[in-house]
């Protein structure tokens, strides 16, 4: 999920948003009550599955990052024993290079490439970063510097009362529409989650930035993969489940009336 109008770590919140999918495949989001008759708008999962790339998004997204500590750790001096700047030139051939290949085999068999160079531009910005300061941890920074810029943004659009996981919803659950401004119990209800989606956003950068000033690029990648993406994957889950109380609530004492 990508909330509201903050800054996104393009390779970064891709991975996150398509492992969000399957974590709330069941759960669906109604659009705020309407005493009229609409047609009913799909489960939110099927619409996420529809921009996003499900279960196979996420490995592939996974793979690059996976390469750039694999090559790292296998090619430095713990294990094969090159000079530095060699063992980071190689990780960044194979992160770059995994991305690459994935993009040519979607493009090869006609396959949406659109998340494929979404995550290649931001494989290469960190690769950048790493290259250019010599050092395997700055492959990380932006992702790091951008989630604590989302976190910022939310807590910004709490403090001037448009919270932005509201307007996430409006877009993807109740077919652009923001009326959820009079609906006093979901106004409540989407501040407070934007406020732990600030939380869940600072930790995660938090995590990551106590390591990178440590300088411990293997355990950034290690981190990366198996505490981020679940910690947003939990906030996303929790998030659904909280909209889903208020919405199907509110539904039934409509019927009720």
């Amino acid at each position: 999920m990508t909330p509201g109008n903050e800054p996104r770590h393009v390779a970064h919140e891709t991975v996150e948003e398509r492992l969000a999918e399957d974590i709330v495949e069941e759960l669906d989001l109604h659009p705020v009550p309407q005493r009229d008759e609409e047609e009913p708008l799909p489960p939110l999962s099927e619409q996420i599955a529809e921009q996003l790339g499900g279960v196979r998004g996420l490995i592939e997204s996974s793979i690059p990052v996976l390469a750039f500590v694999v090559f790292n750790v296998l090619l430095g001096e713990s294990v094969v024993g090159l000079e530095k700047r060699t063992a980071l030139l190689w990780a960044i051939v194979g992160s770059v290079g995994s991305a690459l290949v994935i993009g040519g085999v979607r493009l090869a068999r006609k396959q949406p490439i659109r998340h494929a160079v979404n995550g290649l531009f931001g494989i290469a910005l960190g690769a950048y970063f790493a290259w250019k300061s010599g050092d395997a941890k700055n492959f990380y920074l932006p992702g790091i510097l951008l989630t604590f810029a989302q976190a910022g943004a939310l807590l910004l659009s709490v403090v001037f009362r448009k919270p932005a996981i509201g307007y996430a919803w409006g877009i993807m659950a109740n077919k652009g529409r923001q009326d959820w401004f009079d609906n006093a119990r979901l106004f409540r209800t989407f501040q407070w989650l934007t406020l732990v989606w600030v939380a869940s956003l600072a930790l995660r950068a938090g995590i990551q930035f106590y390591l990178w000033k440590l300088g411990e690029a293997n355990a950034l990648g290690i981190v990366r993969i198996l505490v981020s993406w679940p910690i947003y994957a939990a906030t996303f889950a929790f998030t659904a489940w909280a909209i889903h109380r208020v919405t199907s609530a509110q539904q039934s004492e409509l019927k009720e009336a």
